[in-house]
């Protein structure tokens, strides 16, 4: 069910200390939307789940073995979407699935097309599409990937508020379908509420899970 478990983690650069001996366990398929302020490591914690950056020190486990990115499917959304601006949304959307090598699923692609509302915009590149539009593709690449691990770093953040809601509840239909152990960074305490099934606030390198009911107290 893709649990995720990291032991005893820790990352500095430098002399600075981000944090230290983080233990945390995922349950498989939840949702966990990570909140706190800028520049305490909550992106930080992605790219090292990613395997974009290695700790100092600690595992990560999957179902628990040791989580190897180049094996593992794990899906990365950073916050400019990742789309390849010389490459079609189709193009864009099948990269990850060409990558990892896995077959094609034409109907599923189609589907993900339809679902995210990009019908007719396949043969478009981004530059020629709306932000809106372009993290729809974005989604559609990641979910198409069928990922054991989803990481979103502030994945709804420049969109206005109108879009920005309408891609919420397209992710949680999506998350409720597909179920990726999901980790989710925001700066909203709403998006927060409503995307993690569990909200893990990070503060000064320390993580813990706090109640939708007490997060607004905990951050004031």
């Amino acid at each position: 069910m893709n649990d995720l478990e990291l032991q005893d983690l820790s990352i500095a650069y430098g002399e600075r200390e981000i944090f230290s001996g983080l233990d945390l366990r995922i349950p498989g398929g939840s949702s966990i939307a990570i909140i706190g302020r800028s520049g305490c490591g909550k992106s930080t914690l992605l790219k090292i789940i990613a395997g974009i950056l290695a700790p100092n020190s600690g595992r990560i486990l999957l179902n628990g073995k040791n989580l190897e990115p180049s094996k593992n499917v794990i899906g990365f959304m950073p916050q400019n979407y990742g789309l390849l601006p010389w490459k079609t949304v189709e193009e864009n959307i099948l990269l990850a699935v060409r990558i990892k090598k896995k077959p094609i699923d034409r109907e599923e692609l189609n589907s993900l097309i339809y679902r995210l509302g990009l019908f007719g915009m396949e043969k478009k590149f981004p530059r020629e599409i709306s932000g809106g539009q372009r993290q729809r593709a974005a989604l559609a690449r990641i979910f198409l990937l069928r990922p054991e691990i989803l990481l979103m770093d502030e994945p709804f953040s420049a969109l206005d508020a109108i879009t920005r809601s309408e891609l919420q509840t397209i992710f949680l239909e999506l998350q409720r379908d597909y179920k990726p152990t999901t980790l989710l960074v925001t700066h909203d305490i709403n998006e927060a509420i409503l995307l993690g099934d569990k909200i893990l606030l990070m503060t000064a390198g320390r993580f813990e899970f706090v109640s939708h009911e007490n997060i607004r107290d905990k951050l004031k």
